[in-house]
């Protein structure tokens, strides 16, 4: 039993630290980026989406460099007796960085769909910048961020290449449920890993059938 709840156990953990990470960062710069009108927007605005386009292996290559002990941020962290590779804190910096581009993405084009009349409206009655996000812009956004949540939390659920990079198959620690379940198909054990594919198709469908529920009884505000 115990080679079916750990795994999932380590996914539970990674992909609700994940989701919550990457929903703040996600609102963040997608709200600073849709009003944001420099030169470079069109560079940032790649750098935020290049790991949704490249191999995720690729991605995990470039964390392991940058996290391993001769790369930059592994060596300021040795500093500290601190490590990233090959631990959980890894799956969860993987999983950051392949699904914060869906949540950007999504979470862009929703306020970008906002009204700026309304929120300048806000602004000439007294209304804070805090309060005209919070009042306005978010509920507004509401449906694209709802569903670049879910999108977010799926694809942590799924993530699979980055993660074995940069934290590798160790058991009840690192062995999240794809790579329990590439590990044993390689293995032979092809009834483990059936049980393990369907826990992940009954929670990413539960997700979207919540988030499908949501959207038809909770319309957007205007």
């Amino acid at each position: 039993m115990d080679s079916y709840l750990l795994p999932l156990w380590i996914s539970c953990k990674t992909v609700l630290v994940t989701t919550a990470i990457t929903f703040i960062l996600g609102i963040a710069v997608a709200r600073w980026m849709a009003r944001y009108s420099g030169k470079y927007k069109g560079m940032i605005d790649g750098i935020f989406i290049l790991p949704l386009v490249l191999p995720p292996t690729v991605v995990g290559f470039g964390l392991l460099m940058l996290f391993g002990k001769n790369g930059p941020l592994g060596e300021f962290l040795s500093l500290f007796d601190m490590t990233v590779v090959f631990s959980w804190p890894a799956t969860v910096i993987a999983a950051v960085i392949m699904t914060f581009p869906l949540m950007y993405m999504s979470a862009r084009a929703g306020f970008e769909q906002v009204d700026v009349n309304i929120e300048n409206a806000a602004r000439t009655l007294g209304a804070s910048e805090w309060r005209v996000f919070w009042t306005i812009t978010m509920p507004a956004a509401r449906p694209a961020i709802m569903a670049a949540t879910v999108l977010a939390f799926a694809r942590a659920l799924g993530e699979f290449g980055a993660t074995l990079m940069l934290a590798g198959n160790i058991p009840g620690k690192t062995t999240t449920i794809p790579v329990a379940i590439y590990f044993n198909i390689q293995a032979g054990h092809t009834d483990k890993a059936m049980v393990l594919v369907f826990i992940v198709l009954a929670i990413s469908f539960v997700s979207l059938a919540a988030l499908t529920y949501w959207k038809l009884k909770i319309p957007a505000k205007p």
